[in-house]
């Protein structure tokens, strides 16, 4: 499956989401996704096992638990992926810096006429 296949899906990004704050059982994930996109335990459990087959996720048993976390590196060649867009809202994301940075600028210098 194509990583934008698995990225596509909103429950999937919501648990990686969720994972990215750290590992969580599969419980804990099951609990937050029932209650967020009302769909049953056996329909997250598939969700997470996408994302461990596409290597977004991996789990390790801990006694009876399952903890699941983010694996990095299908993440990193999506960014890889995203780069070449990176031009089309880089410099404008650069642009809104500068004016929110002048407008700071002469906010702080009127503040400091009408203090005088």
């Amino acid at each position: 499956m194509h990583a934008f296949d698995v990225l596509g899906d909103p429950v999937r990004r919501r648990i990686l989401e969720l994972l990215a704050n750290g590992e969580m059982t599969s419980g804990a994930v099951c609990a937050v996704i029932r209650e967020e996109f009302g769909i049953s335990q056996p329909a997250v459990s598939q969700h997470l096992k996408v994302l461990r087959d596409s290597g977004f996720a991996t789990v390790r048993p801990e006694g009876t638990r399952r903890l699941y976390a983010v694996d990095p590196a299908p993440l990193r060649d999506v960014d890889e992926w995203l780069d070449r867009f990176r031009r089309f809202w880089t410099p404008h994301l650069d642009a809104l810096g500068t004016e929110l940075a002048r407008g700071k600028r002469e906010r702080r210098l009127k503040e400091q006429r009408s203090d005088q």
